[in-house]
């Protein structure tokens, strides 16, 4: 990319990172080509825009589906870099169907564009999941540790749709890129569970969690433990990744310093900053074994993407307290 006005493409920009990326790269001087399903999402994005400080006259919001492959060459076309972070809603069902195949298949129809297009580099938006959700043996202090060479098995008997979409996804992003991409560049970004303020009105994806746990939704904790990353430093990441030089044929794992967490883990953080307004959060694990600790690596990233996360702590109260102001909890406390 020559200079900060060259124009890139975002998929999936109405989503809670999308929105937060298309603000990012608006505040830098970057004119935007938004995807979208529907142009029903159309001014809600350019409040989210304008709702993040940036000021959306070098926003172009138009037309793509990751199950069909009309308006991608149009969307691509003229553009200096694709961040492709669009993923099919996960949490309705569990069918390969609807879940995985459209994101493989969107992946590709992105992908394939953006080498017929001339475009330089593609930003891929993957996941943890497709990393660490598979049973690994533990280290010698008795963690199970995951950096970017390990790969979740998307065949492993009982893996939920989301992990395996991300995974056979994403597989299928390095296998065009090595096979057909021409001079095409792939850099792959692999957050684990985003959480941070949202630039969106609705409560989406984390927040969803959040409220849960507020409410007394989720009256036992489920056992389980991730890493978290705040959608600000991902979104960071994501600029820098289609800059850095040394970037390309590259994925980063993206989590806050420290040790990973628990459910229960961000349930005692909500009581100690929220008091009164956390008195419903699970104060209990779900039966179960013990959980190994988790050890995530993000130093690649530190070192060659700058990436500098907040703390796992401080975003989980930065997320509440902006609901908070945005009157979200009052709707579902």
């Amino acid at each position: 990319m020559n200079s900060s006005h060259d124009t890139v493409l975002v998929t999936g920009a109405s989503g809670y990172l999308g929105s937060r990326i298309v603000t990012d790269l608006l505040q830098r001087g970057t004119d935007v080509r938004a995807t979208v399903r529907s142009l029903d999402a159309e001014p809600a994005l350019r409040e989210a825009v304008r709702r993040g400080g940036a000021d959306d006259r070098g926003l172009d919001v138009v037309v793509a589906s990751l199950t069909d492959d009309d308006g991608w060459d149009a969307a691509v076309a003229g553009t200096a870099g694709v961040y492709h972070v669009a993923s099919p809603m996960t949490h309705l069902t569990e069918d390969p169907e609807i879940v995985v195949t459209p994101a493989r298949d969107g992946a590709l129809r992105v992908l394939r564009a953006a080498r017929n297009a001339g475009v330089a580099r593609v930003v891929l938006t993957s996941s943890f999941a497709a990393v660490g959700y598979s049973q690994k043996p533990l280290n010698a202090r008795g963690a199970r540790e995951f950096d970017e060479h390990d790969w979740t098995d998307p065949d492993a008997p009982g893996l939920p749709a989301y992990p395996r979409s991300k995974t056979v996804a994403e597989r299928a992003a390095w296998d065009f890129v090595r096979s057909e991409g021409g001079g095409l560049e792939l850099v792959v970004l692999n957050p684990t569970w985003i959480a941070g303020p949202a630039l969106t009105s609705d409560p989406r994806s984390s927040l969803q969690a959040l409220l849960a746990m507020l409410s007394g939704g989720m009256p036992v904790a489920p056992r389980q433990r991730f890493g978290i990353a705040d959608v600000r430093d991902v979104s960071t990441a994501h600029l820098s990744a289609m800059h850095a030089p040394d970037a390309a044929g590259k994925r980063y794992l993206l989590l806050a310093d420290g040790p990973t967490t628990t459910w229960l883990g961000v349930a005692t953080v909500l009581r100690d900053h929220f008091g009164e307004l956390a008195v419903r959060t699970p104060r209990e694990e779900a039966p179960g074994e013990d959980l190994p600790p988790l050890v995530i690596h993000n130093e690649r990233a530190k070192a060659e993407l700058g990436f500098a996360p907040r703390s796992a702590e401080s975003t989980i109260v930065e997320t509440v307290e902006d609901m908070r102001e945005r009157g979200m909890l009052d709707r579902s406390l």
